[in-house]
């Protein structure tokens, strides 16, 4: 005889759905919208963590990130009204970067809803156009159907953030319900004749080229593509930020299409006569502003497969769509057999622009970041995890970092500063035994520094290493190059951030030249604690392939 569910509130029920569905770590600030769910999670403590932070923003980089790292929906927490504007830069971050999320957002009581109470919002006309779906769950007895539905959205398809907002008194309410089972992922595959298609389209031709990006990979699709491509002897590149997708060191790796992209491979891009895009949106970025294939109809033949039906045709027609999961593609590859005697020189040729181009260059001052960025390549453990924000800092580490095996890369494609903090710190709760480096801006840290504490209240130690040039960098080249010499709203006073490190526990050292940076990172290393590491850089050093003042030269000579 089936067991009858016991009596439970809304928040041990809601408890009991994430433990149900898989989660392990959920993020958040605690509000007292929900003060039944933190009840709830004292009693599955022992098999679901609430990780508190210090602001909403960081909590969602947080969840969004650990959803990068592990394949599963990130789970944030927040309170209703300043919990949810705030935690709302992740949410769209996760939309932007495929992420799955579901989204926990307290709300007024149900007798008080439509009046404008304290803190109220509307979240469905707030988070439409952020999420893949909003619900509110209205009745306690559902919560079970609402979180399934919200775990196996998320995933499907191409991931995506989901949210459920939680009336504060259906949380208070006891129903006797069962759980719902774990969520399965559901994706499509490729046809046979997809298959067949593809093999014929790559027979003809003469200059392929792979890209691959977007969400939903496996470690299991990412090696099954680095050994059918090898095999085949395909040029690979990998999407914005999606760099440890393919292992960086292999022959036919051709480097990343995003921002500050090789010329030789954008232009590779252009004389492509076959480009078989793998999870990529084709989006602005990994498209030049799209320019690199023209719209709608690009010159090379075009292979998209994308696990978003949605995302076929949207901006290009493509001369054979596939609608796939991208495990479901890569598995189906195992089984064609391509010859690339035809492009063994195109993909030599492309490899050798990336090794020319990964090689750090001298720039401005005392310390170069090429070769900071290299050595940590060449240094750290295969497995660490590197986290980056938004800003012309990160073109150093994106441009001469290799990148060896899938989610050790934590960046934003949607371009979102404050990252860099939150996501190092999620990932070294996470793994604890893996190296965890945060590469952050000066401006870039400031917005979610905070989240050290988080770091230090659960014994997290995440080396962060700040770039700082006393600027937003990245708008000051924009500036210059607009209006040369107007400097306006882009200078930056900073703290001492080695000194912000020791205030929470941690270990802190400035860096201002090259050989500096070794030793201190071992010695931060070595402390096993938080760490941050100021690397004081000229600001002249604008990006690795130019300086300010030669951005305002040319913005003059313009004119």
């Amino acid at each position: 005889m089936k067991e009858q569910p016991r009596a439970r509130h809304g928040g041990q029920i809601l408890a009991d759905a994430l433990v149900a569905h898989g989660a392990t770590l959920a993020f958040g600030v605690p509000g007292e919208s929900y003060l039944p769910v933190l009840d709830g999670l004292h009693d599955v403590r022992e098999r679901l963590r609430f990780v508190i932070c210090r602001q909403e923003g960081g909590a969602s980089y947080m969840a969004e990130a650990h959803a990068k790292l592990t394949g599963e929906p990130g789970v944030l927490i927040v309170t209703r009204g300043p919990g949810a504007t705030n935690g709302s830069v992740g949410v769209h971050t996760a939309l932007q970067d495929s992420s799955p999320m579901v989204i926990f957002v307290g709300q007024v009581g149900t007798e008080m809803s439509e009046r404008e109470a304290f803190q109220e919002i509307d979240y469905r006309r707030m988070y439409g156009p952020l999420t893949k779906w909003v619900g509110q769950i209205d009745r306690v007895e559902r919560i079970p159907e609402y979180v399934s539905h919200a775990f196996h959205t998320a995933m499907a398809g191409r991931p995506g953030p989901v949210l459920l907002a939680l009336p504060e008194d259906m949380l208070y309410r006891e129903a006797a319900v069962s759980d719902a089972p774990r969520y399965h992922t559901v994706r499509a595959a490729p046809s046979a004749r997809d298959l067949e298609e593809l093999g014929r389209l790559l027979s003809a031709a003469a200059r392929p080229l792979v890209i691959a990006g977007g969400g939903g990979w496996t470690i299991a699709a990412m090696d099954d593509l680095s050994a059918w491509a090898q095999d085949a002897g395909l040029p690979v590149a990998c999407s914005f930020r999606r760099q440890d997708y393919f292992d960086n060191r292999q022959p036919n790796y051709a480097g990343d299409i995003g921002i500050g992209i090789n010329p030789k491979l954008a232009q590779r891009v252009k004389d492509a006569d076959l480009l078989l895009v793998i999870g990529a949106r084709l989006g602005e970025i990994t498209t030049g502003g799209y320019t690199l294939l023209e719209v709608p109809v690009p010159r090379q033949t075009l292979v998209h497969v994308h696990a978003g039906a949605e995302e076929l045709g949207r901006v290009y027609a493509a001369r054979l769509p596939i609608n796939s999961g991208m495990a479901q593609f890569v598995s189906a590859l195992k089984d064609l057999r391509v010859r690339g005697d035809r492009w063994q020189e195109w993909t030599r040729a492309a490899r050798t622009d990336y090794e020319a181009w990964s090689a750090p260059r001298p720039m401005p001052g005392r310390v170069q970041l090429g070769e900071v960025a290299a050595w940590l390549s060449d240094t750290l453990p295969e497995d660490a995890i590197v986290a980056n924000g938004a800003g012309n800092f990160a073109v150093w580490l994106n441009r001469h970092f290799r990148y060896k095996r899938g989610r050790t890369q934590l960046a934003p494609t949607s371009g979102s500063m404050g990252y860099s903090v939150p996501s190092a710190v999620a990932a070294s709760i996470a793994f604890p035994q893996r190296t965890v480096v945060g590469w952050a801006g000066d401006g870039d840290f400031l917005m979610h520094g905070q989240e050290l504490a988080t770091a230090a209240q659960y014994g997290a130690a995440p080396i962060v290493v700040v770039v700082n040039n006393g600027m937003y960098g990245t708008i000051r080249m924009h500036q210059e190059r607009e209006y040369p010499q107007r400097v306006s709203g882009t200078e930056l006073k900073n703290p001492d951030f080695a000194a912000y490190a020791r205030a929470f526990g941690g270990h802190g050292e400035q860096v201002e030249e090259t050989a500096q940076f070794a030793p201190a990172f071992e010695r931060a290393r070595a402390s096993g604690r938080l760490a941050v590491i100021e690397v004081r850089i000229d600001p002249e050093a604008i990006t690795p392939n130019t300086t300010l003042s030669a951005i305002r030269q040319a913005a003059r000579q313009a004119r």
